[in-house]
């Protein structure tokens, strides 16, 4: 039985305080509002103080959104138990300075605390419900992977292990941009096949800049890359495609986050992605219309025909 912290009472934030007190473990879940939490189980301790909820933590679970990581992990860095390990469920990319969670973590805290993402196709809903899911912890130390992927599988959830934390962070935070283009084809009335290509030319976009970024080949094809990818594009629960199905039907942005009651950080992470594209001289076409639909007011149409009549070219160069 293990201590463990988590930060972010977001739905995944609060299904993996579920699954590891299901799995035994003492839980601290932090929240800045744990007067809305309920049905929590017993062994799950909910405050909204820092100190108490990283009290001899020896496993703190990253799970609040992307954009407020540097300001909580500066936070959280004095209070870290020693050889406490830090797990990043969060997707997305500093957009600033295209910084991973990684690289934040690394930053602020050193790198005396092993680093591990989990990340992977998981809506929080249905792992809660017991739908058997599989997802990826990974990190460049083995033995914080396997720590993770012990201490926090569990009946239905299935964790493998990897050592690319490039491929699995990159995976998990471009794939909500793509999954925001896939929202507006559906919105715009397009069919399966439309979607199928998105979320296949999607991929290419994604192992473009993580490549680039030196990740695995292999990541991408696996859970935290395709498997991902292929959840957030397709499900029903998903914000991120949420956003974009709303955009399609001609909503404002402003008026669609207005009605969200947790971030979709496909919306925030397609600026970061685009920065990091641009100083690279990568070709993401997908990620500029999104940026383009999202933050220059273009219609999801445009966008569509836009990506319709770019030059005609060999599938992979």
């Amino acid at each position: 039985m293990k201590q463990i912290a988590i930060i972010g009472a977001g739905n995944w934030g609060t299904a993996l305080a579920i699954i590891a007190a299901r799995a035994g473990h003492n839980v601290n879940l932090w929240s800045r509002d744990p007067a809305r939490l309920n049905s929590i189980p017993a062994n799950v301790t909910v405050t909204n103080d820092l100190n108490e909820a990283l009290h001899d933590a020896s496993m703190i679970l990253y799970a609040a959104p992307s954009h407020v990581a540097r300001e909580l992990l500066m936070a959280m860095s004095p209070l870290l138990a020693e050889a406490a390990i830090i797990v990043s469920v969060s997707k997305g990319i500093e957009i600033e300075t295209g910084k991973r969670i990684s690289e934040i973590a690394k930053e602020v805290a050193g790198s005396a605390y092993p680093f591990v993402c989990l990340s992977g196709p998981s809506f929080a809903k249905e792992v809660v419900a017991g739908y058997p899911t599989a997802i990826v912890a990974a990190s460049k130390d083995s033995a914080a992977a396997r720590a993770v992927q012990n201490d926090l599988s569990f009946e239905n959830l299935r964790i493998y292990t990897n050592s690319d934390v490039v491929g699995t962070e990159i995976g998990g935070s471009v794939k909500n941009v793509m999954a925001i283009a896939a929202g507006m084809t559906a919105g715009l009335g397009f069919g399966s096949n439309s979607v199928a290509a998105l979320i296949t030319r999607g991929l290419a976009e994604i192992t473009r800049l993580a490549r680039r970024e030196g990740a695995q080949m292999e990541t991408l094809m696996g859970l935290a890359g395709l498997g991902d990818l292929v959840l957030t594009c397709t499900g029903s629960l998903s914000r991120n495609r949420f956003v974009g199905e709303e955009l399609g039907k001609g909503r404002t942005l402003a008026e669609i986050t207005a009605g969200l009651n947790e971030v979709a950080e496909g919306i925030n992470t397609a600026r970061a992605v685009k920065k990091l594209a641009d100083r690279a001289g990568l070709d993401m076409p997908i990620t500029n219309e999104v940026n383009a639909v999202l933050y220059d007011g273009k219609p999801a149409r445009d966008a569509v025909a836009e990506l319709m009549s770019r030059p005609l070219r060999e599938e992979i160069h």
